[in-house]
């Protein structure tokens, strides 16, 4: 997948700055009004109007190769292997660390080989019971 990814990329890159390359050769409209009235070089190597043809041309096929390959890279970024979650559910599979340790001790404690001893887990304490359904005033919002 990364050679594929890269060999992509490549031709990407190339693509551009051959757009690039084509863009700044092509004269503008205005430079055919200059042609009319003698400025121009009607000898050149693709012929009077040839040039425009297959510049314009070679022009449109390397955008299109370009979108491609662009199309191509963000399927490619967006594919993720089967063995790796989202964030979040990795998030959610790691363990938080233990309330109230040190952040020595913390720190200690995940070098491996190192004897910290390890932290006492306070007990932690438990929210207060919400009033039963029938007590006044349930499901409004207590006043400060």
């Amino acid at each position: 997948m990364s050679f594929l990814f890269n060999l992509i990329l490549a031709v990407q890159l190339l693509s551009a700055l051959g757009m690039i390359g084509l863009i700044l050769v092509q004269h503008g409209k205005g430079a055919d009004m200059g042609a009319a009235f003698g400025g121009g070089s009607s000898g050149s190597l693709f012929g009077a109007s040839g040039s425009s043809n297959f510049l314009s041309r070679t022009t449109a096929v390397l955008a299109t190769v370009f979108f491609l390959c662009t199309l191509g890279l963000a399927y490619l970024g967006s594919v993720r292997p089967e063995d790796q979650g989202s964030v979040l559910e990795r998030a959610a599979t790691t363990a938080p660390a233990a309330p109230g340790a040190g952040a020595a001790s913390g720190a200690a404690a995940q070098i491996p080989g190192s004897s910290a001893p390890a932290a006492s887990a306070a007990p932690v304490p438990t929210p207060a019971a919400p009033p039963a359904a029938g007590a006044s005033g349930a499901g409004q919002i207590p006043a400060r």
